[in-house]
């Protein structure tokens, strides 16, 4: 009890926390410290990652942003429900902040759970300008819980993000470090037989395209709250102690499948939303969401947390134990993972420079005609007839049917699928849609381009809805990259086929191959950013302003103002 007395009271005075009602943050240049490697990047506060904002359900809150850099920045706040003209995306919202000024954000709280904030100019926030926030609700939680941590995600490269988009846009594969070998080639003629891989050799080879295309950036490290896993970031806790750990991806670019070998984990939110609750061994976590999960240590030892990336290119560690010092055995990483013909059926969409996606004879014969998943007109989110089937028979209907990329646990138990998400309790009244936008994600790997509908962002009309519409948005991934589609300033529904107990998310993650519904309800007036939240690939074009026509008469002026001056209003 002493122990836990004390820890309560050092969480307190820490001085990363922001506790009070009005908050002040400075945007500085900082030095990053990742175990293996410093380099200097953008922080709040003097640090990265910045500090942990806490707001309460209701309150009305006020911070004060000043920049300390020689250039503009921004501050959007990832997830909440708030005036527009407060999301903080320049161009579309307001025009940034400018050097050596101050921009107040004052705005009401209207929701409780995990969220994070970063910068959305340029590449501010891979390199370095995010931080997290925490929303105690007005009422009591729906689940119990003795101690509580942030576990904040992010993937430090030794390159700055300028550097890292000119180097992708020379080369697509240019960070690429898991090419196939000739050892593998001669491990797959064991298992396939010659004939068999040769010709897919010569598939992926005619296509351009790899299939440990699976992460664009490796040499990456792992950092969990700012620390890598030499420096071994650390929660304390008492053996029989419930801990709620709240686990944000803020990374630029990798998805990370999570564990914590020895300790099963209860899903409780999903994107700050409460969720009726799931018991897995492991979950994978998209850039941009989070995922609230409890843990009950009932032994006096250490616990690793083990974020191993999608694509098997590096990790991020942390440890749970009862006292500063102890540590558990750190996981290896699994073999690479490789993409299949399944992640690219859709491949109608992607257009690979010079060769022409109809033809057959580019395609070194290729029979798109019997490939598995090619129409998608009809596909629902949960169509089991296309269940994507993992290595030991595990099925998730959110992955292409024989796709490379479907997860399965370490220890063989249960690995988290959006399936499994259920509302807590239905946050908007189940009723049809009134229109359907369709987006299909697209790009070009020669020329590293990303887009939707085949459009790049500065060559694209804006998605107009109608304040009070009830929208159906039909993502069709025709691409081989698994893309975190974010809207701003509006819930998406996840359709999982739950009906009103369908999950609400602000992030929702598109796999290759796949066709995925949401549904938002169209309530909040004003310009907002819809786009990938893979930090290169919104850049490189995979992004839409929306516009929300209507509504009370003050914000539709603002709306009117904002479109008027191109967002700088």
């Amino acid at each position: 009890m002493k122990t836990r007395l004390l820890t309560g009271l050092l969480s307190l005075l820490m001085p990363a926390m922001v506790m009070a009602g009005e908050y002040d943050l400075t945007v500085d240049r900082v030095k990053i410290d990742t175990g293996d490697f410093v380099k200097e990047g953008i922080g709040y506060n003097g640090a990265s990652p910045g500090p942990v904002m806490r707001f309460k359900e209701g309150e009305n809150v006020k911070i004060n942003v000043t920049n300390n850099l020689d250039e503009m920045t921004s501050i959007h706040w990832h997830g909440l429900i708030l005036p527009f003209d407060q999301d903080g995306v320049p161009g579309i919202s307001f025009p940034g902040i400018k050097p050596g000024e101050t921009f107040t954000y004052e705005f009401p709280i209207q929701q409780a759970g995990t969220y994070w904030f970063h910068s959305h100019s340029g590449f501010q926030e891979p390199d370095g300008a995010y931080g997290s926030i925490v929303i105690e609700p007005e009422g009591r939680e729906p689940f119990r819980y003795d101690r509580e941590y942030v576990v904040q995600l992010t993937d430090k490269h030794p390159h700055s993000g300028d550097r890292i988009m000119r180097n992708l846009k020379m080369m697509p594969d240019y960070y690429n470090r898991e090419q196939q070998t000739v050892g593998e080639f001669f491990s797959d003629v064991s298992k396939n037989g010659l004939m068999n891989t040769v010709s897919d050799r010569m598939a992926w080879g005619g296509m351009r395209m790899m299939k440990a295309d699976v992460e664009d950036i490796h040499g990456f490290t792992g950092l969990i709250n700012g620390k890598g896993p030499s420096q071994n970031w650390t929660g304390i806790f008492e053996p029989g102690e419930r801990i709620r750990l709240r686990f944000i991806n803020s990374s630029a670019m990798t998805y990370f499948d999570i564990r914590i070998p020895g300790l099963d984990m209860t899903v409780v939110q999903a994107d700050g939303n409460n969720v009726q609750p799931v018991s897995v061994d492991e979950f994978r976590i998209g850039v941009a969401e989070t995922y609230d999960v409890i843990v009950r240590p009932k032994d006096e030892q250490a616990y690793t947390i083990f974020a191993e990336s999608m694509g098997r290119s590096g990790y991020a560690r942390a440890t749970l134990a009862p006292e500063e010092g102890m540590e558990a055995a750190v996981p290896q990483l699994r073999e690479p993972a490789r993409l299949t013909m399944a992640d690219m059926s859709g491949m109608a969409g992607m257009d690979h420079g010079d060769i022409d996606m109809n033809n057959s004879e580019g395609m070194s014969g290729m029979d798109h005609s019997s490939m598995e998943g090619m129409d998608h007109s009809g596909m629902s989110a949960m169509d089991h007839g296309s269940m994507a089937l993992g290595k030991e028979g595990q099925s998730d209907p959110f992955y292409a049917k024989g796709s490379g990329l479907v997860p399965t646990a370490a220890n063989g138990g249960k690995f988290l699928s959006y399936a499994d998400l259920k509302a807590q309790n239905p946050l908007y009244e189940d009723r049809e849609p009134t229109k359907e936008v369709e987006l299909r994600l697209t790009g070009n790997m020669e020329r590293y381009t990303w887009s939707i509908n085949g459009v790049k962002y500065e060559d694209a009309d804006p998605i107009r809805l109608k304040y009070g519409e009830r929208v159906r948005f039909k993502f069709v991934n025709e691409t081989m990259m698994t893309h975190p589609m974010h809207l701003h300033g509006m819930w998406s529904i996840l359709d999982v086929g739950a009906g009103q107990w369908n999950p609400i998310k602000h992030t929702i993650s598109v796999n290759p191959g796949t066709t995925v519904y949401m549904e938002t309800e169209v309530d909040e007036p004003g310009q907002w950013a819809f786009h990938c939240h893979l930090s290169y690939h919104a850049a490189a074009g995979m992004f839409r302003k929306v516009i929300v026509e209507g509504g009370p008469e003050s914000t539709q002026a603002k709306t009117d103002a904002a479109a008027e001056e191109g967002g700088e209003a």
